[in-house]
C-alpha cells in the first residue's frame, strides 16, 4: 500500500482518488464474495481517467461492479474494484429523438424515474430494474418479447475510458468495430462512462396471467402464443406439466393493482421459502411443494387468471423470490418444444429424454422460465458476442435453483450438468452472467468462432495488458489461456488462487493473484504486482505512443494508443482498514437494503406487500 501512495501523491491532488481499503463484496444473492484491495467509488470522469492511470502504474486489475446481479464470480476480485453509482447524472434529453445521455453509474429504475419526468420509459427490461445501464446491456441482458431484442440495441453511443485512460466515443457511425465490442463486453474491454439510449413513450401496459398446461403451450408454440401481445413469458412447472403464461400489452386504460389474497403477500413468501429450505434435507418433497405453492396462489385447476394495469416501467418487473442460481441459455425458437420435451422427459424420470445423465434421487425447483427475443431487425450493429440467433427469433430457457436461507440445493451440480448438455446439443448458447458451471471456453470457441475471434482482437487491441481480465474471462472464454497456442500473454490479468467458505449461508470467498510475480504484495488475501512510475514504460510497451493524445482526450479518431502520461500530485481518501467487524456492517447494509430480487415487494398501487402478483 506504501507505493499505492506514493503514486498517488505523484498525481493532481484537485482530483480525488476515493477510494476505500475495507469493502467487502457480495454477489445480490450470497453465492460470491471478495476483499478488493481498493473500492472506489469516482464521481467524475478524470477521476475514472485517474484509476485508470494509477492502475496501470500499480500494475492492478480493475473491476467495475454496479448492484452484483450476477450469481458468478464474474465481478469478483482481490485487486481494484470501481462502483459507479455516484456517477449517475442525467447529461442530456433529446425529446425529439427520445434519447437520454446519462452516465454509467445510472441503475434503470433511476433511469425510468428521470425519463418519466419526460414522458419516455426504456421500452423493454428484464426481471429487473436495480441493474445498472451499463452492467445490464454489457451482460446481454433481454426481456421476453418478439418486438425487441437485448437492451443493447437501444444504444445509441458509447464513451468507454480504456486501459490507457483515453476517452473515447464509439456508435454505428464512430469507430463501429469497438462499438460492437462495447455493446457486449463483459467487463473486459474498459470502463463505460456514457451511454446515449433510445427510450420510448411512457405508457401503461395491461397484463394477465393464466394458468393452463404445458401441451397446450407447445400446441400454440407455431401459432399465437408469442405474437398475441407486445410482451409474454412463461413460467413452467416440470412436475404439474402446467404453465403460467403472462402476456401483456400497452393501454390508455388506468392504473388498477391485480386481485389479492393473504397468500400472496408475505405469507405465500416465507411459507415457500421454509419449505425449500426444507427440501434441501427432504428433496423428494419438492414435486408437492410445487403443487401445493403454486396451487394456492394460482389455483389447482387450469383457467385461473389474474390481471392488472401498471406503468411500462413496472409492469415489466417480476419478484425472483429468494436467493438464487441460474443457469440461462439462448436457443432457436423452432427448437422450443423439442428441448422442453426432452427437458421434461429427464426430470420426471421418463424415457426419450436422450440425456445421458441419472435423474434418479434428484429433484429440481420450480419454475422453468421461458422467454423470448428477436434480434434480426433492430437496425443497429450486432454485437459480437450477441448470444441470440441470427436466423430466426430466440427461445431463453433458464433453469432456477433457490438458494434458501443462502443455502445451495443438493441437486445443483447434476441437474445443470445435464441441462447444460442438453443444451449444447441443442445448439444454444450460455447467458454470460449466470451460472454455467459445465461449459468451458472450448465450447464457447466452438459456438462463436470468428465473431469471438474478432471480439479478442478488438479486446486486446483495446486493453493489451488485460488490466480488465480475471479468472471468468480465461475461463469461459480463454483469454490467457495457457492451454491455447500462440495465446496472448495479459500481465495485469487476474487469476483466482483460492475459495474458501464464508459466511452467510455458503458464500463462497473468492481470491485472486496478478499475473506478473516479479514483486508482489498480498491484498484480499491474493497477490498482487506494484511498481512504480519509473518502470511503468516497459509494462506499457504494446502500441505506438507517438502522438498520443493526454489523458483527458476525447478522440473517437483513434482508441489504438497507449501514453506515457507525465506524474500529478494528489491525495487518497481512504477508510482505515477493517476486519470481520467491518464485514459484518456490510452484511447488514445488505439486509436493510430492500431489494425487488430478494425480498418481497410492495405494490406500486396499493403498497401492499406482495410476492406472487408476477413470479
Amino acid at each position: 500500500m506504501e507505493k499505492i501512495q506514493q503514486e498517488i501523491a505523484r498525481t493532481d491532488p484537485e482530483i480525488p482518488f476515493r477510494a476505500s481499503t475495507s469493502h467487502v463484496h457480495y454477489t445480490w444473492a450470497k453465492t460470491f464474495s471478495s476483499r478488493p484491495e481498493l473500492y472506489i467509488q469516482p464521481q467524475s470522469l478524470p477521476e475514472i481517467q485517474k484509476v485508470v492511470k494509477l492502475a496501470r502504474r500499480c500494475r492492478r486489475r480493475i473491476v467495475v461492479v454496479g448492484c452484483g446481479h450476477s450469481p458468478s464470480d464474474l465481478t469478483c476480485t482481490s485487486s481494484w474494484m470501481i462502483n459507479l453509482d455516484r456517477y449517475n447524472r442525467v447529461l442530456n434529453v433529446d425529446k425529439q429523438k427520445k434519447t437520454m445521455l446519462v452516465e454509467g453509474g445510472i441503475r434503470l429504475r433511476q433511469l425510468n424515474t428521470e425519463g418519466d419526468k419526460v414522458g419516455l420509459t426504456i421500452p423493454n427490461l428484464g426481471s429487473i430494474d436495480e441493474q445498472s445501464i451499463v452492467g445490464a446491456f454489457a451482460t446481454a441482458t433481454h426481456g421476453s418479447s418478439l418486438k425487441h431484442g437485448l437492451l443493447s440495441e437501444n444504444v445509441r453511443s458509447l464513451r468507454i475510458v480504456l486501459s490507457n485512460g483515453q476517452a473515447v466515443r464509439c456508435s454505428a457511425e464512430q469507430n463501429q468495430e469497438l462499438f460492437r465490442a462495447a455493446l457486449v463486453s463483459l467487463g473486459a474491454l474498459g470502463i463505460i462512462t456514457e451511454v446515449e439510449y433510445e427510450m420510448t413513450d411512457s405508457c401503461n401496459i395491461e397484463w394477465e396471467q393464466t394458468l393452463i398446461p404445458l401441451d397446450e403451450v407447445l400446441s400454440r408454440w407455431e401459432t399465437d402464443l408469442w405474437t398475441q401481445k407486445e410482451y409474454t413469458r412463461v413460467w413452467w412447472m416440470p412436475y404439474m406439466k402446467r404453465t403460467i403464461v403472462w402476456s401483456a400489452a400497452k393501454t390508455d386504460k388506468p392504473l388498477r393493482a391485480a386481485d389479492e389474497n393473504f397468500y400472496g403477500g408475505s405469507v405465500g413468501f416465507h411459507t415457500y421459502h421454509n419449505l425449500l429450505w426444507l427440501s434441501n434435507y427432504v428433496p423428494w418433497i419438492l414435486p408437492t411443494i410445487e403443487w401445493f405453492v403454486f396451487g394456492m396462489q394460482y389455483g389447482f385447476k387450469p383457467g385461473s387468471k389474474t390481471s392488472a394495469v401498471e406503468p411500462l416501467r413496472t409492469g415489466l418487473l417480476m419478484n425472483c423470490l429468494f436467493s438464487q442460481f441460474v443457469n440461462e441459455w439462448a436457443l432457436p425458437l423452432s427448437r422450443g418444444p423439442e428441448a422442453i420435451r426432452r427437458l421434461s422427459a429427464w426430470i420426471n424420470g421418463e424415457p426419450d429424454s436422450g440425456i445421458p445423465f441419472s435423474v434418479k434421487g434428484l429433484y429440481v425447483h420450480c419454475p422453468v422460465e421461458v422467454r423470448v427475443s428477436d434480434t434480426r431487425n433492430s437496425g443497429q450493429p450486432r454485437p459480437y458476442l450477441d448470444n441470440t440467433s441470427s436466423t430466426e427469433p430466440t427461445l431463453y430457457l433458464n433453469a432456477t435453483l433457490y438458494r434458501p436461507y443462502l443455502q445451495d440445493p443438493p441437486c445443483k451440480d447434476r441437474y445443470y450438468e445435464a441441462f447444460e448438455w442438453l443444451m449444447r446439443e441443442m445448439g444454444a448458447k450460455p447467458h454470460y452472467a449466470k451460472n454455467f458451471s459445465f461449459t468451458n471456453w472450448q465450447h464457447i470457441s466452438a459456438m462463436f468462432r470468428d465473431d469471438l475471434q474478432k471480439w479478442k482482437q478488438m479486446r486486446n487491441e483495446a486493453d493489451p495488458e488485460g488490466m480488465f481480465l480475471g479468472e471468468w474471462h480465461r475461463r469461459s472464454l480463454g483469454l490467457g489461456n495457457a492451454e491455447m497456442e500462440k495465446q496472448q500473454h495479459f500481465s495485469l490479468q487476474e487469476s483466482e488462487v483460492a475459495r474458501k467458505s464464508a459466511r452467510p449461508g455458503t458464500c463462497q470467498l473468492w481470491m485472486g493473484s496478478m499475473s506478473d510475480s516479479d514483486s508482489s504484495t498480498t491484498a484480499g488475501q491474493g497477490k498482487l504486482v506494484e511498481t512504480t512510475a519509473e518502470t511503468e514504460d516497459k509494462h506499457v510497451s504494446s502500441g505506438p505512443q507517438s502522438g498520443s493524445p493526454t489523458m483527458s482526450s476525447t478522440s473517437g479518431e483513434s482508441f489504438d494508443m497507449l501514453h506515457a502520461a507525465e506524474a500529478e500530485k494528489s491525495t487518497l481518501f481512504a477508510a482505515p482498514a477493517g476486519g470481520e467487524d467491518e464485514a459484518d456492517d456490510t452484511e447488514l447494509m445488505h439486509q436493510i437494503e430492500k431489494r425487488y430480487h430478494g425480498n418481497p415487494k410492495d405494490s406500486m398501487i396499493t403498497g401492499n406487500t406482495l410476492a406472487f402478483d408476477k413470479m
